[in-house]
Parts: C-alpha cells; structure tokens; sequence
C-alpha cells in the first residue's frame, strides 16, 4: 500500500467489514479520530443487548444504520453483510479485514481472556473459526462480494501488520 494511494483515497464516509476479532473495532476507533468523524459499532445497532445476545429487530435495526449513514462523515464497523449492503451507496471508502480465522480467534481470546468458560464467547470463537465456510451474510463470501462490487475506494488488509502500517501511513498524512 502506498502513502499515494493512500492519500488519494476518499476516507470520508468509510465502511470496515471483516471477521469477528480481525480489529474492525481497534481501526474504526483509530481512523474516526483521525477523521474527526464519527465512529460507529453495528454491534451496538444489531444487539439490544449483547449480554444476553439479544437481537434487535431487523427493521430496527436497519432503520438506525440508515440514520447513522445520512450523516455527512463517518466511520462505520461491522460484520453485518446484511446492513453493511444496505449502507454501501452512501459509503466512499470501503476497507476489508480480511484475516485468517485463526488470528480472528486468537485475538478474541486475548481481548476476552477473563471470559474464559463464557458460554457465548465459546459461541463467538466457533462463529469467528467459520467465517470461511459461513454462508450467510456475515460470512467471507459475502463480504467478498460486497468488496467486488464496491466502485468506490477500496483496501483490503489481509493480517494485523498490514492494518498497523495503514493506521501509520494515515497518521503520517495530514
């Protein structure tokens, strides 16, 4: 990646997509604040609690994204194909985490290590081992898809060196 291209990338309103744990969330925080813009968690739209795994209603749902979207600027993280496709017309930039499942893994388990018998961290860690074979919306194919069809700015990192070198290459363009 160079710094060229990276400079001429439009990070206005930015979409990241990727597996649960491949640092969505670590990079959104850092390229809002960069930005100045808005960061903002489809976790915290898709869960109305997520505690208890408690889903809210898809229409709700979508409903909040599309408000979130309609903003001049922002940062928006998920693994929601199903959102994210609703939200990508309004999308400048597009960047995808694209990591093996073992590292996805790996990183949930240092970040939650605490949660060690945790019954719905044993269900994260086995939904994040299949993002490959997923065939639903949050899955690798699908976030392929949406990457390939995408017409505006578009990264795609494949391991953590990679999104660190982004982080630091846009920290050195200002």
């Amino acid at each position: 990646m160079s710094n060229y291209y990276l400079h001429s990338m439009n990070l206005t309103r930015t979409l990241i997509i990727g597996n649960s744990g491949s640092g969505k969330s670590w990079l959104a925080k850092r390229l809002a604040e960069h930005l100045q813009a808005p960061w903002i968690d489809l976790d915290l739209i898709h869960w109305i609690s997520d505690e208890h795994s408690i889903a809210r209603p898809r229409a709700e749902a979508l409903g909040m994204a599309r408000v979130a979207a309609s903003k001049n600027r922002w940062v928006i993280e998920g693994v929601y194909g199903w959102m994210v496709s609703e939200l990508v017309e309004q999308a400048t930039a597009l960047i995808w985490l694209c990591l093996e499942d073992e590292d996805c893994v790996s990183y949930i388990r240092q970040r939650e290590a605490k949660r060690e018998h945790d019954e719905l961290l044993i269900a994260l860690l086995e939904w994040a081992s299949s993002y490959r074979t997923r065939e639903e919306s949050s899955g690798f194919a699908a976030h392929q898809r949406l990457f390939q069809g995408f017409s505006g700015s578009k990264l795609q990192l494949m391991n953590r060196d990679e999104v660190t070198a982004f982080v630091s290459t846009m920290q050195q363009i200002d």
